[in-house]
């Protein structure tokens, strides 16, 4: 059976610091032979030039295949339109095509009156273009603004058929969460490839507060194991251990792609990667 390939999820710096972090983390992780790594946007479109300059400065100085992230939010379609064309003219031919969160302190999404009403409507004009291989969102449990998971998986069906090639998921914790999501999306027809969308757990609380915004489930049986490894300052093994399971779980359970959110902090990401098997030889050397 061959190997899952693998991709990592970075956002852009907002700091000095931000930017060391960052680079350190592409270089951590680009000789694991990712098939392509996502460079995130902000809330509300806040990072659009960082995004655009970290896509280009990876793409051109480490070789790798990068997805910019391009959204809906506080910009024309026009605007939008000439960020992509950006893309193309500096060679990224991959974009993660989103909605995209509202501004902070807004109380939901509102789309620019000029502006695309919604993720549908951009993926049909990207691929208009025919300059990009398309990836959209999916949501194995129920996403924050949606009425069920049968919700998320028509407007899942919409996006694909609007153009998209695959879909990225957000995180969850249980290999059945997403094992039923697939299930799901098979049976209404989606034949896209489904990426499910791994967090390696580096800050419990932070982890926790973030799935609440997010909707994502946490079960009762990891909070529990989380509190106990915090109080016995084993957190760090822990992390490692639930994340190289779930992946595991999910390796046998078919899947052929594990997406990284690395929240440009690459050692554990490295380290689950590693425990699986999945980082080629000359990695493993460079480790050594």
């Amino acid at each position: 059976m061959a190997k899952p390939r693998i991709s990592f999820e970075f956002f852009p710096p907002k700091s000095l610091d931000g930017s060391f972090r960052l680079w350190d983390t592409v270089q951590t992780l680009a000789p694991l032979g990712p098939e392509f790594v996502s460079v995130t946007y902000g809330a509300g479109g806040t990072t659009r030039k960082l995004t655009h300059e970290a896509v280009t400065t990876i793409g051109k100085n480490y070789g790798l295949t990068v997805a910019a992230h391009l959204t809906c939010v506080d910009a024309t379609r026009a605007e939008t339109l000439e960020i992509a064309k950006s893309y193309a003219a500096a060679g990224i031919s991959e974009i993660v095509a989103l909605r995209g969160d509202p501004p902070k302190g807004a109380s939901g999404f509102a789309p620019h009156p000029d502006g695309f009403q919604d993720a549908c409507e951009l993926v049909s004009a990207l691929a208009d273009t025919g300059d990009f291989n398309i990836r959209v969102s999916a949501y194995p449990d129920p996403h924050p603004d949606a009425r069920s998971t049968d919700g998320d998986i028509d407007w899942l069906k919409r996006k694909i058929d609007a153009g998209a090639g695959s879909a990225i998921t957000q995180f969850f914790f249980e290999a059945d969460t997403f094992n039923r999501f697939r299930d799901k999306c098979a049976a209404a027809g989606i034949d896209a490839p489904i990426i499910p969308g791994i967090l390696p757990i580096e800050n419990w609380k932070g982890m926790r507060a973030f799935a609440k915004r997010c909707g994502a489930s946490v079960p009762d049986w990891l909070d529990d194991a989380f509190t106990a490894a915090i109080r016995d300052d084993r957190h760090d093994l822990l992390a490692t251990s639930v994340c190289t399971e779930l992946c595991s779980d999910l390796i046998d359970g078919g899947v052929e792609n594990l997406h990284f959110y690395t929240l440009n902090k690459p050692t554990l990401t490295r380290d689950v990667i590693h425990a699986l098997g999945l980082a080629p030889e000359v990695a493993l050397e460079d480790v050594a």
